[in-house]
This record gives structure tokens, C-alpha cells and sequence, in this order.
């Protein structure tokens, strides 16, 4: 798999889907949406609006492609894209659970950098 072009593909393709299945189901007044910034690699699924008289501004996923690895930042997913990526081939050391604390990742079966 060629990492320049593939991943790119990839973690867009999935976040696309996920998004698109809240878009099946949307909660009123919320609105879901996916931002992608192609030329630095970051790749954004956000929530934005109100309810019951709050503010709702909340990152569902933030994952950013960084030295050939993902680095997934916020996941606030059931299953974790990690669990997505690795069903898609990306093997675990191209996988950086960056929202733990850096001496925590050793003890993930992920890459530490």
C-alpha cells in the first residue's frame, strides 16, 4: 500500500461513512459534518450546534496523517478508527493513539511515534 497516496484515501473513505450514517439519523439542531484540510493532512469529524440550550462544539475524530503514520488524536467512537484502519490493512505500527500520553503507548499494541 503506498502510504503518500492510500492513507489519504482511506481515513477520508471511513470518516466519510461514518459521517454520512449520522446524517442518516441527525439529531435536531446538530449538525455533523467532516473537515479536511488535503494539503497538511488533517482530517476532522465535528459536531456543531445546540441542545437543550447549550452549546454542542465537540470533535468526534481528529486524525492526522504524520511521517507516514496516522496519529489519531480524539476518538470518541465506540469501536476506535484504529479498529477501522487495521480492518482495512494499515498495519498497527502505522497507527499512533496519540490521546494517550506518550509513556502510556508502549503499553498499546500500537506505534509509541
Amino acid at each position: 500500500m503506498d502510504k503518500l497516496t492510500e492513507y489519504p484515501k482511506l481515513i477520508k473513505q471511513i470518516l466519510t461513512e461514518y459521517v454520512e450514517l449520522c446524517h442518516r439519523h441527525p439529531q435536531k439542531d446538530i449538525e455533523t459534518f467532516l473537515i479536511v484540510d488535503e494539503e497538511k493532512c488533517h482530517y476532522i469529524w465535528m459536531n456543531l450546534g445546540w441542545q437543550n440550550g447549550e452549546r454542542i462544539t465537540g470533535m468526534t475524530v481528529y486524525v492526522r496523517l504524520h511521517d507516514g503514520k496516522f496519529w489519531i488524536e480524539e476518538d470518541w467512537t465506540e469501536e476506535g478508527i484504529a479498529t477501522d484502519l487495521v480492518s482495512a490493512g494499515v498495519p498497527k505500527e502505522d497507527i499512533v493513539l496519540a490521546f494517550h500520553e506518550p509513556k502510556m503507548r508502549e503499553y498499546t499494541d500500537f506505534a509509541v511515534t
